[in-house]
């Protein structure tokens, strides 16, 4: 079934609304008139990035693939409208920009800075509705779809939020382009490809090069909810000129993760494909070494990033999600073992973190846990993912091997 689906895919010709026939999951239920509406003001607006900025982060990436270069990527796991301001921009800008100097200052190696930031205000949920009070509402999937009170009011799908994503995004990404023009280097930016009108109503294309591209994020992913060779999100971002992410799960076999990178790495260029992989500490030493069998095997140079969180997160009795630092280094650690032992680069970290004063994440004992609940998953505060972008840097270096 996977290879019948992906053979059509490679002889259909892609166009920006292509994925308009696969099926689209994770869509909210937008009113018709209002996305029609939202979807042709954005086709208006200006692009949030140029196809050189585009060009420039798949060049860095490319040497990550290579293991001239290693990718620190971080943020909130869901942005809210309300931190759109100079402050909360400011903060998480460089919060994301000392990692990587960091990261680069303990590893010898260059950083690729890459923030969870403007544009991250959805997320894909585990089912369309919630029980609030004996009431079935619609789930709350992030402030670019619907508000998180809950009320029948705020959780209907509003696709005038699609335009106040925009703006939020233009704001943040002029705020860390000033931040960020001089010794601290570029901060690129990321978000996960979810809603596919805002997607394709962001499609521009390239004069020079008559290249289609995500004019709205340098580094889009597909996350492991949508990540289906034949569905709507892979169709869309097959034709496009950015670098992609695609999060991988432990249920991927070789087999499917192979023909994956073949629909959206099929020219095998380093920079365009990142693997971000998402299996948790009890899993990753099992599952990774036959994918980065497979996926070496096909020939496929692509950059492999531990995303040591979302495998991880446990649910306290009281109902609370946290995730236990330890059970990521220990994910991070095993991560490190196979890609050394497979003779593969190592060639990013993946974090769910905030400057902000939290206690989402808990070190050892789930009871310390306190504090406000974020929006979305829990994440770590400035000193732990400190930590994780040091055992990350002493990782690299403990099992660095030349460069061909």
């Amino acid at each position: 079934m996977i290879h019948s689906r992906t053979a059509e895919a490679r002889h259909t010709p892609w166009t920006p609304d292509s994925w308009r026939s696969r099926v689209a999951q994770q869509q909210p239920a937008w009113d018709p008139a209002e996305l029609e509406r939202a979807v042709a003001e954005l086709r208006s607006l200006p692009a949030l990035v140029q196809p050189g900025e585009i060009s420039n982060l798949r060049r860095e990436l490319a040497d990550a693939a290579r293991g001239e270069a290693f990718v620190v990527q971080a943020g909130d796991c869901a942005e809210s409208f309300e931190d759109a301001t100079t402050e909360h921009i400011t903060s998480r800008g460089r919060l994301i920009a000392r990692l990587a100097r960091g990261f680069a200052e303990i590893s010898g190696r260059p950083a690729v800075a890459i923030g969870r930031i403007a544009g991250q205000y959805a997320k894909p949920r585990s089912a369309p509705t919630e029980l609030v009070d004996g009431r079935a509402l619609p789930v709350f999937r992030g402030h670019m779809v619907n508000g998180a009170a809950p009320t029948a009011s705020a959780r209907r799908a509003d696709a005038a939020r699609l335009l106040q994503g925009y703006y939020r995004s233009a704001t943040t990404l002029n705020l860390l382009r000033t931040l960020h023009a001089h010794p601290a280097g570029q901060l690129w930016v990321s978000r996960e490809c979810l809603l596919l009108p805002y997607d394709r109503a962001t499609l521009r294309n390239d004069p020079a090069s008559e290249q289609w591209f995500l004019s709205s994020t340098h580094f889009p992913w597909i996350g492991e909810r949508t990540r289906d060779i034949g569905g709507a999100h892979v169709e869309l971002l097959s034709g496009v000129a950015n670098p992609l992410g695609v999060k991988v799960g432990p249920a991927v076999t070789p087999a499917e993760l192979v023909a994956l990178c073949a629909r959206l790495d099929p020219e095998r260029a380093p920079g365009r494909l990142t693997l971000i992989t998402r299996f948790g500490a009890n899993a990753v030493r099992r599952v990774l070494p036959e994918l980065v069998a497979a996926v070496s095997a096909a020939g496929h140079p692509v950059v492999w990033m531990c995303d040591p969180m979302h495998g991880n997160t446990i649910r306290l009795p009281s109902g609370i999600k946290t995730r236990r630092v330890t059970d990521l280094l220990a994910e991070l650690d095993g991560w490190f073992d196979v890609l050394a032992e497979a003779g593969a680069h190592p060639g990013g970290l993946h974090l769910e973190c905030t400057p902000d004063d939290v206690r989402e994440c808990v070190d050892e004992d789930t009871s310390e846990v306190g504090g406000a609940q974020p929006l979305c998953d829990p994440r770590l505060d400035a000193d732990q993912a400190s930590a994780l972008v040091r055992a990350a840097a002493q990782g690299l270096r403990r099992g660095a091997r030349p460069v061909p």
